[in-house]
């Protein structure tokens, strides 16, 4: 260990979810400030969450939060500031009410209520036409390009940004999402073509007869095979869905649930009442630290 070296504190918070060992982890750094980006993709890279998201001190906002995934830095993670900011409000850094954050979007407003639960509102979601076919949507999901169709009419293609951007992809029914068998190297592909994130396939049949719909997300682009739990992508589908008229007009709240095939359970609340807003609980699971090498060019970090 070099004297140039130092340790930080680091957590593994597994958002949109009671229980530990479900939902979509996330690696939360609270202290931030003196990293670079370079020791930043290092950290998530060991880390492993497919997000991590690091605090620092903020120009006009109360925080500011940057994300990085195992490869790359995106703009916006919501499972990933859910966590952040439950595991905050947890350990008693973090008052409920009203807040704001700087994140590559813009400032942000977010809340927390009583019980822990954490309130994004994200900029407005953007809906778009996606310019692909079924045929090719299909190929890389692995399913039956009937499943598609049979709801494509009414609910077509189209893209989805809430700070993340998706392809939106409705299926027919359960058990076709559930037997997709996604090639990571197509969907890349598609990803790339429309200049998105990611896919994120979804259906009205549910596990849970509580929730609206049951998701799962693939960005491969980003290094992110499967996605357990998605918050931005729940508020671009939501926010679709009402465009499209496909939710009765007295729903204020639209709940995705996600992750059961990886073994991670979990479920977005999206509130549509008016500003969209992306809510959830979360449980820290891992609290450790991490020995950062000041000169990250050829230093490993240790955990």
């Amino acid at each position: 260990m070099s004297t140039d070296d130092r340790t930080i504190a680091a957590y593994l918070v597994d958002a949109f979810t009671d229980d530990p060992l479900a939902g979509n982890p996330a690696g939360v750094v609270p202290d931030a400030d003196d990293l670079t980006d370079e020791q930043r993709q290092q950290i998530a890279n060991e880390l492993g969450a497919s997000e991590t998201a690091f605090v620092s001190t903020a120009d006009e906002a109360e925080f500011r939060l940057s994300y990085f995934t195992p490869e790359t830095e995106v703009d916006l993670c919501g499972h990933a500031t859910v966590a952040t900011f439950a595991h905050l409000f947890d350990r008693g850094d973090l008052e409920t009410g009203a807040h704001t954050v700087e994140t590559n979007t813009g400032t942000l407003a977010f809340s927390v209520d009583e019980d822990g639960t954490v309130w994004l509102t994200p900029n407005r979601p953007e809906i778009r036409p996606a310019e692909c076919t079924h045929e090719r949507v299909a190929d890389a999901l692995g399913v039956d390009v009937a499943s598609l169709r049979d709801v494509g009419a009414d609910l077509p293609l189209s893209t989805g940004d809430a700070g993340a951007s998706f392809l939106l992809v409705p299926v027919n029914y359960f058990e076709h999402l559930r037997d997709a068998s996604p090639d990571m190297g197509a969907i890349a592909d598609l990803s790339e073509d429309l200049d998105v994130d990611g896919v994120y396939a979804f259906t009205f049949d549910t596990l849970d007869a509580e929730a609206t719909l049951h998701g799962r997300a693939f960005a491969p682009r980003d290094g992110v095979p499967e996605d357990p739990v998605t918050g931005t992508a729940s508020a671009a589908v939501s926010e679709y869905l009402v465009r499209e008229g496909a939710l009765d007009a007295d729903i204020e709240e639209v709940v995705c649930e996600q992750g059961h095939f990886l073994d991670r359970p979990g479920r977005v609340r999206v509130d549509v009442s008016g500003e969209v807003r992306i809510g959830g609980r979360a449980v820290t699971v891992l609290d450790g630290s991490l020995l950062v090498p000041e000169d990250s060019d050829d230093d490993i970090i240790e955990v």
